[in-house]
């Protein structure tokens, strides 16, 4: 006779245990600490074994039959439900190891050794800011591209194309590497391209060297034997990595060197928003040197027949010709290695951003964004100062990034 809600109710505990048998193999065990267990008997290579299939009330009579229906349509293909349930905790506690944060620290360990510090310092970085807190929990087996999507587009949303598309590479590393390992079946990240997901950005074709050439420019610099104000106007250029009109129309009293810090007005800027840029010591000292050239004028980069007139745009570029430089390095080219090398060494991306001053015009609050994070801004440009007058010295110089 089947089994009834009520006469589970009733069902008693004894000294000894005992089933109350159901229909088509199901039984309910009573314990004598008065629990009370669904299991399914059955026979499977003909041998007589029993599967749990819950604890009553928390599984109820009629789910304690749908679950008896499909082990037993398990049986009947051939399968050991035991052995199912067996295999599928298993698969869970492989898939919870091998989720996407361990497997692609695991890639992280195997890749870095013939990496720089520096360089493998930066990818787990922008992995443990980016890439983990959107998918690093997920089984990396289940990851889809949509999920690859959103963590791009998140983000990209904050104005870091490069970033964005360098986490979706990093991406496609660690698949490959799960792939190699087994631990996954398939890459997702290889079915998207930046290009059908981020937004294109305007490319400038300002050249520049690579960062690894910075050190023999700097001392080119030094050695410059043309006009000192285009000289100092160099180093000027590289410890601020202003824009190149910023920079040439700087007027002194926009400088308080004191408080070791240059205020350019809306007017002067490309986003039409006031700039403060942080001057470190090295910044402050050619500023300095300057004063004693410019002899008491408005400008701090006169031209050289006009001195009310600022510098021309071309005196810049000429000088890096001179120095063996032409169509390989601009102006705009400080800009660019200063990003590259302050991310790398981990500073913050909205410091550098603010910093570069890449504003959106758009945004409410951009005619405050000059007195952001100014502490930490002053300490990434006095890292700055530093590490391209240890550069220029031909010492090697650590940036610190995170600046507190």
């Amino acid at each position: 006779m089947a089994l009834t809600v009520t006469a589970i109710d009733k069902a008693k505990p004894t000294d000894k245990q005992y089933r109350m048998p159901d229909d088509r193999g199901l039984v309910l065990l009573v314990r004598p600490n008065g629990a009370k267990l669904w299991q399914l008997r059955f026979r499977h290579d003909g041998k007589e074994k029993t599967a749990s299939l819950g604890q009553y009330p928390d599984v109820t009579l009629a789910q304690a039959r749908v679950k008896r229906d499909k082990a037993r349509e398990l049986v009947a293909a051939g399968s050991d439900p035991v052995a199912v349930k067996k295999a599928e905790r298993t698969a869970k506690t492989e898939a919870h190891i091998n989720n996407f944060e361990a497997i692609a620290r695991e890639w992280w360990a195997h890749w870095k050794a013939t990496r720089s510090e520096s360089h493998t310092g930066y990818v787990i970085r922008r992995l443990e800011a980016d890439v983990f807190p959107a998918i690093g929990t997920r089984p990396i087996s289940e990851i889809e591209a949509p999920e690859l999507v959103r963590m791009v587009k998140t983000v990209a949303q904050r104005g870091a194309l490069d970033i964005a598309k360098r986490c979706l590479q990093m991406c496609n590393q660690i698949f490959r590497y799960a792939i190699a390992h087994g631990k996954a079946a398939r890459n997702p990240a290889a079915d998207i391209k930046p290009g059908d997901i981020l937004p294109a950005r305007t490319k400038e074709n300002y050249a520049r060297i690579d960062a690894k050439e910075l050190p023999a420019l700097l001392r080119k610099m030094e050695g410059y034997q043309g006009r000192p104000t285009t000289r100092l106007a160099l180093k000027l250029m590289a410890l601020t990595f202003v824009r190149t009109t910023e920079l040439i129309e700087a007027r002194w009293a926009e400088f308080d060197l004191q408080a070791a810090r240059w205020d350019i007005p809306a007017e002067r800027m490309k986003m039409k928003t006031p700039h403060t840029v942080p001057l470190s010591t090295q910044a402050v000292q050619v500023l300095h040197v300057l004063q004693e050239i410019s002899g008491g004028r408005a400008l701090l980069f006169p031209g050289e027949r006009d001195h009310d007139k600022a510098m021309s745009n071309n005196t810049l570029l000429k000088a890096l010709d001179i120095m063996g430089y032409k169509h390989r390095m601009t102006g705009h080219g400080f800009r660019g290695i200063a990003s590259t090398v302050l991310h790398e060494q981990g500073y913050d991306h909205a410091h550098i951003e603010l910093q570069l001053a890449h504003t959106d015009r758009g945004s409410v609050s951009a005619a405050y964004n000059h007195a952001l994070y100014m502490k930490q801004r002053a300490t990434m440009m006095q890292g700055w100062g530093d590490y391209l007058e240890g550069l220029a010295r031909g010492n090697v110089v650590a940036l610190h990034g995170r600046a507190a």
